[in-house]
């Protein structure tokens, strides 16, 4: 594939300025219209805009003239596009993906988000689209490239991923303006991105470059048939001929262009949002103004223009034989302008990101590793026939920057939500033929997917059932399963017939709940690595001993210290709720409001919902809680379970209140005594940590203009505080953002509702109403808190992670019957995650095993490990296996990247 790139990449001339022209078109997986609706081109009345017209009259402009050439990014596209044609149009393509005319990019499902994502669903993206294009066109339609133009800033994690799948570099649009500004002044628009700590360089190195004019054609160059600019004109004989004036203006941008980059040779993307609908216009105008600058040189011009992809600039990058600036940081957070931090997505849509969430876990944990485990009878069995080929695919839309991030129409969030329902209707009939096959039972398994509204209709009008309960981990694992009922005393056993203790209290008012049950069930379980157990009557036995204490001011109702009994260590810790006045754009220094993007708060004081709150206790067993209620539209309890080391906070949030007509951004805000010198750490896409400080980028000199949106950072998974003794980790069971603004603080949001787009193309304001929530989305989530010593911090809150991401699932079932297996002969070391079982093709399974700990993190775990595959699963027997990348596209061992030198004395290690 390296010959077949040199070979057909257009000549370039060593003693001039090259100029790359790489026709492309940006296609979105859902925006302002549903996935549908853009492949079709449907709705023109909200966006003019059809994929499949694109991708017809760019095959047949490519025909027309071998010089010519096209990326194309977005398989969920192609891949629709592809079925649909007939033999002879495949072929075609083939030739044109084979000479290198036709060249993939990214190609993965989508262009992820890489704010929101988790870096588990990010991988199965990647591999569902490039497992696509290496099947359909073999080693020739391998990207080489990742092109990320439009995300909204840039997270180290997605580079270390980008360069484990074997990309040779990265090319990305958006970029902070003071950014973009000092690298232009230092010619540091390409770079080498270290992009782990913890991996040895140069596994997690990738060259990174930033387009020049985000991923849009120059000024005055853009030929769609929905541009405004002139046309070349070239014949002289009519009016208005214009080659001079055009090849003049040209000529201007490229040496312009030059002196802010390192090289001879510069790139110009030539296309936008779904561009080259009729692509004949974009490439008959630039024919002419390749053969119209080219014809300057035999009058002494030293500009030479050509048709080019990122891959075969790219390589004329790497000839150059440089060294580059070394970053270790990340791209967050995004301004492109001083009072437009694009903040306010790290929260959008809450709910749909908590979904997503949750079918990250039903695809991971259940579909996929029961599709294994259970074997044939999976896919055909008692229940019927499954797939979990819709489930994959509706999540690996759910990737794209505008899906869990929040920033698409409210029309296509529904249609993102609706894809992933049918996606796990599907994955229902596998997990049921699969338990079957399993337990030996076809017993009817219920699925109670409305369990965050405490609705389940068997448990509340059963008064006998049987609980599945399926654990997704490698190591065993003890975790509350929480059931809606009608009854007040319940007991329950285990598959041994041990007893286990149950609580069944009052419920209503504090969760307001959607269904019958007054009541909730309450009580611990215990599930093997990989495995499942069943849950029945039996009778009460004592608690284990506590771990955790937690005490409350008595005049507030607020919480006041946090205490861990095993290390002895105790903070000071408020938390209350508050709401920052989202900017309507009116009355400021600057125009610009909050909206699905931006956040924009119109002062850097939040407003308190209450100095106090309510509270109710209820003392048990198994579980204390104390109820807090805050104002009619904010609650919380806080939640110890009695084995437990983490302190849970569910909290409810909405309808979010504007009769007052002001839009809220609502934060829940952590503060304690640690001294965290106005440093904290989030982490990057749910995997790696990175350090954050105050009013600060490791990389040029801030100047702060948004003292609260400007140090606003995502949070996917978890973020921390800590000093020399103490160390809180709050764990998030969805994305969103978060800073700490004082010592000692942490503050997460967790709702907004506004009422003013923010310019950013959405066009609507990001206000949630639905037929079941007419006044107004109600969003309830969970933060969990552990304190420890900093040093062994992450053996409790890695794990923990984990746990919540691919979580523990459970489904009551009709009849009785005790059953107990795991898929593992012994439980994993706690450092090895267990991050993919599923089914390749009939006698092939993908198995991705990853070290989660970051190599400073944790005396104890932080080391290598070395796993037997052979004597790993009980019901496989391991014939052989061979190592890929990992995206699963490449043989490990035939993985060829290209080298790149860091200057010396650059990069900013761990700190």
């Amino acid at each position: 594939p390296l010959g077949v790139l040199k070979e057909s990449c257009h000549a370039t001339k060593p003693d001039m300025l090259n100029v790359h022209l790489v026709p492309h078109t940006h296609d979105d997986v859902g925006w302002l219209k549903t996935v549908d609706q853009y492949y079709y081109g449907d709705r023109n009345d909200i966006q003019h805009a059809g994929v499949q017209y694109i991708l017809d009259s760019v095959v047949d402009q490519l025909i027309k003239n071998p010089d010519r050439r096209f990326i194309y990014v977005e398989t969920a596209f192609f891949y629709r596009w592809w079925k649909q044609q007939s033999s002879a149009t495949q072929q075609t393509v083939k030739q044109l993906v084979d000479e290198g005319r036709l060249e993939f990019v990214n190609g993965g499902w989508c262009m992820s988000d890489e704010a929101t994502t988790h870096y588990s669903a990010v991988i199965d993206q990647m591999t569902i689209g490039l497992r696509f294009l290496n099947e359909t066109f073999g080693p020739c339609g391998r990207p080489r490239v990742a092109w990320h133009i439009d995300p909204f800033g840039h997270a180290r994690e997605h580079a270390s991923m980008f360069a484990q799948m074997g990309y040779d570099g990265l090319f990305f649009g958006r970029l902070d303006y003071q950014d973009r500004a000092h690298r232009m002044r230092e010619k540091e628009q390409e770079l080498l991105w270290r992009a782990s700590d913890s991996l040895t360089p140069p596994m997690a190195d990738l060259f990174t470059g930033i387009l020049p004019n985000g991923y849009n054609p120059p000024e005055g160059f853009c030929w769609d048939q929905f541009c405004d600019d002139p046309p070349i004109r070239d014949d002289p004989d009519l009016e208005d001929y214009n080659v001079d004036d055009v090849v003049k203006r040209f000529l201007a941008i490229a040496k312009n262009q030059a002196t802010v980059y390192k090289t001879n040779h510069i790139i110009m993307t030539m296309g936008s949002d779904f561009q080259y609908e009729n692509a004949n216009l974009w490439y008959k105008n630039l024919d002419k103004l390749i053969h119209y600058v080219n014809a300057l040189q035999a009058k002494g011009s030293k500009v030479n223009v050509l048709y080019s992809t990122p891959s075969c600039y790219l390589q004329e990058l790497h000839r150059a034989n440089l060294t580059w600036a070394l970053k270790t940081d990340d791209f967050f957070p995004y301004a492109d302008d001083a009072h437009d931090f694009w903040t306010g997505y790290f929260t959008s849509r809450p709910a749909l990101k908590r979904y997503e969430r949750i079918s990250n876990g039903n695809l991971q944990v259940i579909c996929n590793q029961l599709e294994v485990l259970g074997g044939p009878v999976s896919r055909k069995g008692p229940f019927g026939e499954g797939d979990s080929q819709t489930m994959k695919k509706a999540m690996a839309v759910a990737q794209h920057h505008d899906a869990v991030s929040g920033t698409e129409k409210q029309h296509v969030a529904n249609d993102y939500a609706r894809k992933l329902a049918e996606g796990w209707q599907h994955c229902q009939v596998v997990v049921s033929n699969s338990l079957a096959g399993l337990s030996s039972s076809s017993a009817e398994r219920i699925y109670c997917d409305n369990l965050n509204v405490s609705v389940c209709p068997l448990t509340e009008s059963s008064k006998k059932f049987s609980v599945n309960v399926y654990n997704p981990l490698a190591q065993p694992v003890n975790w509350a399963v929480r059931l809606p009922v009608n009854g007040t005393a319940y007991s329950v056993s285990d598959a041994k017939g041990r007893s286990v203790v149950p609580v069944s209290r009052a419920t209503q008012n504090v969760r307001r709940n959607r269904g019958f049950a007054v009541n909730e069930l309450v009580f611990q379980v215990q599930a093997p690595p990989l495995g499942y157990t069943i849950y029945f009557v039996s009778l009460r036995q004592d608690g284990p001993p506590p771990f955790l204490q937690v005490t409350f001011d008595p005049d507030t109702g607020l919480l006041s210290s946090l205490s861990n009994l095993e290390t002895k260590q105790t903070i000071k810790l408020t938390q209350n709720f508050y709401w920052y006045n989202a900017s309507d754009g009116k009355n400021m220094d600057s125009s610009q409001p909050s909206g699905a993007y931006i956040f924009r708060p119109n002062s850097s004081t939040p407003f308190g919902i209450s100095r106090t709150a309510k509270t109710e206790t209820v003392q048990t067993s198994v579980v204390q809680e104390v109820r807090q209620w805050f104002a009619p539209w904010v609650s919380q309890v806080v939640r110890l379970y009695t084995d437990s080391r983490t302190l849970e906070l569910e909290w409810t949030v909405g309808p979010v209140p504007i009769d007052d007509h002001l839009g809220k951004e609502v934060i829940t805000r952590l503060d304690t005594s640690i001294k965290t010198s106005e440093i904290f750490y989030t982490d990057s896409n749910g995997r790696e940590v990175l350090q954050r400080r105050k009013d600060f980028r490791p990389t040029w000199q801030l100047k702060q203009s948004e003292p609260i949106a400007g140090n606003y950072y995502p949070i996917n998974s978890r973020a921390f505080i800590k000093d020399d003794e103490d160390q809180l980790t709050v764990v998030t069971d969805r994305s969103q953002g978060g800073a700490s603004i004082q010592n000692g603080s942490l503050e997460i949001m967790l709702h907004r509702r506004l009422l003013y787009d923010d310019f950013r193309g959405v066009g609507e304001p990001l206000n949630e109403i639905s037929s079941i929530f007419p006044e107004g989305l109600v969003v309830r989530g969970r933060l969990l808190l552990s304190l420890d010593r900093p040093p062994t911090a992450a053996d409790t809150h890695r794990p923990l992670a984990q746990q919540v991401v691919l979580f523990k699932w459970f489904c009551p079932v009709s009849q009785l019957r005790t059953h107990h297996f795991s898929g593992l002969q012994a439980a994993l070391p706690p450092a090895v995650h267990l991050l993919t079982l599923t089914q390749w093709d009939k006698d092939k399974v993908l198995l991705r095993l990853e070290h989660q700990f970051q190599s400073w993190e944790s005396k104890r775990n932080s080391k290598p490990v070395t796993v037997n595959l052979q004597k790993l699963f009980s019901t496989l027997d391991v014939l052989g296996a061979s190592e890929l990348n990992l995206s699963a596209n490449q043989w490990k061992d035939e993985m060829s990247r290209f080298d790149w030198t860091p200057q010396t004395g650059t990069g900013h290690p761990h700190l």
